[in-house]
């Protein structure tokens, strides 16, 4: 096949995932927006940190975990030795104030509003499917005039972690609510949590991946289709791919 070839056979893969989808599972912090575009996620993850070793409770973290950028893996780690716990309920409180604090300064993926906004008006039905905390990509959605696109359907984190993606709790809510069949269904993720949350509720998957580590990431757990940019994606939606 030549490299002509390999690209149309692509192009024609894509526009059959996207336009075979009913309904859309996004994931929210990279598809839509960068969270912690201006509110930087290693100062989050460092504050986590702070706060529990003013408690005594350094030992709950290895050194890798302590020096860790994503606020997540502290979450996991404290709930990994101490799962239902009221440290955990604190903690996690106090990382969705973090999301909360971020939201102003977050920056909108390219391309993501026209996306979501066209999907939209052509009547997919849309949702969030978010590790992130859901009052969290409510606000966001607020600001940037996008409730209508997927209210009520936000589903995120909550004190149950283990329910966390990979686990594919949030999108089995989100397809329960939506009456949706996962073979109508198209999850947008961006890290191989999202992957194999969709994998797992049998939905088909589409990667996002602004640089090539991320799609690395994805391409290394099994991902067949992923985009550098969702314009390609907004492009076959108009019928100008």
């Amino acid at each position: 096949m030549t490299q002509t070839e390999s690209v149309a056979t692509a192009t024609e893969n894509l526009r059959e995932v996207i336009t075979s989808a009913r309904f859309v599972l996004f994931d929210f912090d990279g598809p839509i927006c960068r969270l912690f575009a201006g509110h930087a996620a290693e100062d989050v993850a460092g504050a986590l940190v702070e706060w529990l070793e003013r408690q005594g409770l350094r030992g709950l973290l290895t050194e890798e975990e302590r020096g860790h950028p994503d606020p997540m893996v502290v979450l996991y780690a404290v709930n990994r030795g101490h799962p239902h716990s009221d440290l955990v309920t604190e903690l996690e409180e106090r990382l969705t104030q973090q999301e909360l604090k971020a939201v102003p300064w977050a920056m909108p993926t390219a391309f993501a509003d026209p996306l979501i906004r066209t999907w939209s008006a052509v009547g997919v039905r849309l949702a969030v499917t978010t590790n992130n905390s859901p009052l969290t990509a409510a606000r966001y959605l607020a600001r940037r005039g996008l409730t209508e696109c997927f209210a009520p359907n936000i589903y995120g984190r909550t004190r149950n972690l283990h329910h966390l993606k990979p686990d594919p709790h949030c999108l089995n809510r989100a397809l329960n609510a939506l009456g949706a069949a996962p073979s109508a269904s198209l999850m947008i993720g961006d890290a191989p949590s999202d992957f194999l949350a969709a994998e797992r509720a049998g939905v088909p998957f589409l990667g996002y991946a602004r640089n090539e580590g991320k799609e690395k990431q994805l391409r290394d757990v099994g991902a067949k289709h992923v985009v550098g940019s969702l314009e390609p994606v907004l492009r076959v939606l108009r019928g100008q791919l």
